[in-house]
């Protein structure tokens, strides 16, 4: 089914399977044994999987538009960069670049949680595997046309994966307003629900 899902996405399918109804990230993943520079990041991927998750949980097609301000993004447009950034970082562990300008497409609020969550897992998983000489290849690569400029995987930490942590707050915080608050449960510091 993984392997099903990771076609649907590279093909940009539009519809949601039956794994919607079962996503990563309601609950953290399982310790590591060892601290590996890979399991160090990919547990940082897991915890903004686990806070994305429950910051779009319950989340409603009328907010999407909720916005703070006239010169802000609305909750939509936030999620669909969140959703770019969680590309980056799939996207470095898999040595492929960033291709610019992006094709834009249009979005459902389900797409953009299974196309997020799916990407990071995809990008955690792979991280738990790497070396520490792997690192070396994991770079940020964009590439516009012929021309191609790469950054070391340092900025991906300081970057992409700190920005989507970032924005993933921003949906939090403009829910609440909204007047539709993220679960009461949630416990980011173990990882589930409390009981």
């Amino acid at each position: 089914m993984k392997y099903l899902l990771n076609l649907i996405f590279l093909a940009g399918i539009n519809f949601i399977t039956m794994a919607q109804t079962n996503l990563p990230y309601a609950v953290l993943p399982d310790l590591e044994l060892d601290y590996t520079e890979g399991s160090i990041v990919a547990r940082t991927i897991d915890g903004l999987g686990f806070r994305y998750y429950w910051a779009t949980e319950g989340l409603r097609e009328k907010e999407l538009t909720f916005t703070a301000s006239e010169d802000s993004r609305d909750i939509k447009t936030t999620l669909e960069h969140i959703l770019q950034l969680s590309k980056a970082v799939r996207n470095a562990v898999e040595e492929k670049p960033n291709i610019r300008p992006e094709t834009k497409r249009e979005y459902t609020l389900e797409q953009l949680r299974l196309q997020t969550l799916n990407n990071l897992k995809i990008a955690s998983d792979a991280y738990k595997l790497a070396t520490a000489s792997d690192f070396k290849k994991f770079n940020v690569t964009f590439q516009r046309g012929e021309n191609r400029v790469s950054f070391p995987f340092w900025n991906l930490l300081n970057g992409q994966l700190s920005d989507a942590i970032y924005h993933t707050g921003q949906v939090v915080l403009l829910r609440r307003i909204a007047g539709n608050p993220i679960n009461p449960k949630v416990n980011v510091f173990l990882g589930k629900l409390n009981d």
